[in-house]
């Protein structure tokens, strides 16, 4: 990977890390199905004048905008909204590889490898040590049970989403921007319908009558940099290069975004959380590098023979 490339991915990879923290800011100022529902409204308008619809069943669209797009976010903003730290978020929110595996061997006969399998239960330790630590200095917002539940919801829908978007390009090959703007367009409607029956008219009319320049500011950046921006850089440099070079830099969201956390926001880990987040990263690790670790391993224990 040239230099420029590796500068426009770790370009991503930020700009993906802070986007929990923006998440949060955004949240102060507008209930979560609202925002959720502006920010692809502004991915899908005006974009899809100019963008190709995909060549794919209308059902896939709807199944991929409903799972990673709806479901992903519908759970990851409330779960925000209701105190799970950004940082954390952020980190938990990787268990989306592990269901990813999990449903690919259960739907597509996927085989699971030993690093995956020791993957998923080294993060579920990591998960449960966060779940049962509380955030230093705060009693009531932080990790509660309901909150790493919808973290853990959202990264289901990913997963789910990821399954789909491997059936849908099975047998075609789909641009990435064409995909990311039509099946933004599917989550816009059952947003605001989540909306208007859980927030209610009260909350919609004051947060758009009010809406604050770090509010707007916070949809500009999650629709608009995270979004359209970090999807089109990074399909395009999946499409250039194999894909063991870009996707283990993902690896670096969590970090990013756990960093920027304590930042912005001054959210600080307790010793456990710590730890927890450790066992976490270390899980994704094994998921993504033991398989190679292992093949290098065995070569150099079996050498091929010199003639």
């Amino acid at each position: 990977m040239s230099v420029k490339d590796m500068l426009l991915a770790l370009c991503v990879v930020v700009a993906w890390g802070v986007n929990f923290v923006v998440i949060k800011l955004g949240l102060q100022g507008m209930p979560p199905f609202l925002l959720a529902g502006l920010r692809f409204s502004l991915v899908a308008f005006p974009a899809i004048f100019f963008v190709r619809r995909p060549a794919i069943p209308l059902r896939w669209l709807v199944v991929y905008g409903m799972t990673i797009s709806f479901g992903q976010f519908a759970f990851l903003f409330l779960a925000i909204k209701l105190g799970m730290p950004a940082g954390l978020a952020s980190l938990v929110l990787q268990a989306q590889a592990f269901f990813t595996l999990l449903l690919g061997a259960l739907l597509l006969a996927e085989k699971l490898r030993w690093n995956h399998i020791a993957g998923v239960l080294i993060a579920t330790l990591g998960m449960f040590m966060l779940a049962t630590a509380g955030m230093e200095g705060q009693s009531a917002a932080g990790i509660t049970l309901t909150t790493m539940m919808l973290t853990l919801a959202a990264a289901l829908s990913w997963g789910l989403g990821n399954i789909t978007n491997k059936i849908i390009l099975r047998n075609r090959k789909v641009p990435v921007m064409s995909l990311v703007v039509w099946s933004a367009l599917v989550p816009v409607l059952p947003f605001f319908a989540c909306s208007w029956l859980f927030e209610g008219e009260r909350a919609i009319l004051f947060s758009l009558t009010h809406i604050s320049l770090q509010t707007v500011l916070a949809l500009i950046y999650l629709a608009f940099i995270a979004t359209i921006v970090g999807y089109a850089i990074w399909g395009n440099l999946l499409s250039r290069y194999e894909t063991w070079r870009v996707a283990p830099l993902s690896l670096l969201v969590p970090v990013i975004g756990i960093l920027s956390a304590a930042l912005v926001l001054g959210e600080r880990l307790s010793a456990q959380q710590m730890l927890g987040a450790t066992v976490i990263i270390f899980g994704l690790l094994v998921n993504v590098f033991g398989g190679l670790v292992s093949q290098r391993l065995a070569m150099r224990s079996h050498p091929r023979s010199q003639p």
